[in-house]
């Protein structure tokens, strides 16, 4: 039997699978961080820093003004108290150290050289002794950035990576090394993973691929509420061949429940413990890399919303502005933020907003108090709005 689903209900279902139906407070307790993790199962990794690196936003939009120290040491911290770990899930990400037996099949096939670009995977063959020879040097020297090795620091920028990066990187798809912590700008430092992750989590049973794909896309069922395949395949960026004899495998086991979601073409789930539909009240915004919009084609079915980044476009082509943040409001994107953290001068400056057709008559007031409590997080003394905006 399939089940028929509103679009209403389809969206408050998202809407509070990913976070947003709990209500935020002032000064949220410890703890509801790494829960909120837990619920979402990773936070995408950006390095973008006009507004606040994007790792940290998600749990703001849904938490409110929480301490982003408790996720720096959570994440980057000593080893005892380290909840997070990196690794290539939806892009670069912070996720639940439990996760970390269901990427080792990931983690096997790089170190294979089956997966990841051609210059990685020349380090599993003819170029794996020069590989070595970088690991060897972090087992006897401790941990260390690309920039520690001779001409090992990317030459002028993101893409642009030295022998020795490409080398390092390999080592860290492979699960030979992973992130110590974070440096200066943000230069990530590699460590052994037995040095840096806690033993009871390297000690846990390795799952077959199989049942690690499988635990996967009931994880990205649980989080996303209701999703076509290919929004589960796209959550930890699986492939059509790891992802759809899962998918098969928890509808037979009854995770998933089939589901025709008025308005969408393409067959869906509902995770058997998604959230019983409700209405959804609350403003947010949400980093371009939130797991709530970030497939775009998912957006523009849940809400309607066609949302396209633009940092990579040129100034003059730029609709909306350079780092903008959809806005959230109740259960509908209402607006589009363009903004910049001035810490200079204390200020966060909004170079642009746009309403979509149809926002309520409340949707600059409640932003603009949005905008307050972002500001006050970040430590800003002020929101500037510019004479355009």
């Amino acid at each position: 039997m399939v089940m028929e689903l509103s679009l209403r209900d389809a969206r408050r279902v998202a809407l509070a699978a990913q976070g947003f139906a709990a209500n935020r407070v002032a000064q949220p307790a410890e703890g509801r961080l790494v829960r909120l993790l837990d619920r979402l199962s990773l936070f995408q990794i950006d390095s973008v820093n006009v507004l606040t690196r994007a790792h940290y936003l998600p749990a703001f939009s849904r938490l409110g003004s929480y301490s982003r120290a408790e996720l720096e040491e959570a994440a980057w911290g000593p080893r005892r108290q380290r909840r997070m770990f990196e690794y290539w899930a939806h892009e670069a990400s912070l996720l639940p150290l439990s996760l970390h037996p269901l990427f080792r099949w990931r983690m096997e096939r790089a170190e294979r050289g089956e997966i990841g670009y051609q210059a990685l995977r020349r380090f599993a063959t003819e170029q794996r002794p020069q590989a070595q020879l970088v690991l060897d040097r972090i087992r006897s020297e401790g941990a260390l950035t690309a920039a520690d090795f001779e001409n090992g620091a990317s030459k002028s920028g993101w893409w642009e990576w030295s022998h020795t990066k490409h080398a390092l990187e390999w080592l860290f798809w492979s699960g030979q090394i992973t992130t110590a912590t974070r440096r200066g700008s943000f230069a990530r430092v590699y460590d052994l993973p037995e040095r840096v992750l806690p033993k009871r989590i390297l000690d846990l049973p390795t799952p077959d691929p199989a049942s690690a794909q499988q635990a996967l896309i009931a994880r990205s069922a649980l989080a996303l509420g209701v999703a076509t395949a290919a929004d589960l395949r796209d959550y930890f960026r699986l492939k059509p061949e790891e992802a759809d004899h899962a998918i098969a495998a928890q509808v037979d086991a009854g995770v998933l429940v089939p589901v025709r979601v008025q308005g969408w073409s393409q067959k869906a789930w509902m995770h058997r413990d998604a959230p019983v539909p409700r209405p959804v009240a609350g403003s947010a915004l949400l980093a371009p890399f939130d797991p709530l919009i970030w497939e775009r084609g998912r957006a523009e079915r849940l809400f309607g919303f066609r949302y396209r980044i633009e940092i990579y476009v040129p100034q003059e082509k730029r609709i909306h502005g350079y780092y903008v943040l959809p806005f959230l409001m109740d259960e509908a994107l209402v607006a589009r933020v363009d903004l910049k953290a001035d810490r200079a001068e204390g200020v966060l400056r909004v170079p642009r907003v746009t309403l979509e057709p149809g926002a309520p008559p409340a949707t600059m007031e409640r932003l603009t108090a949005e905008l307050g409590r972002m500001a006050q997080w970040l430590d800003l003394a002020e929101v500037r709005f510019s004479e355009s905006a």
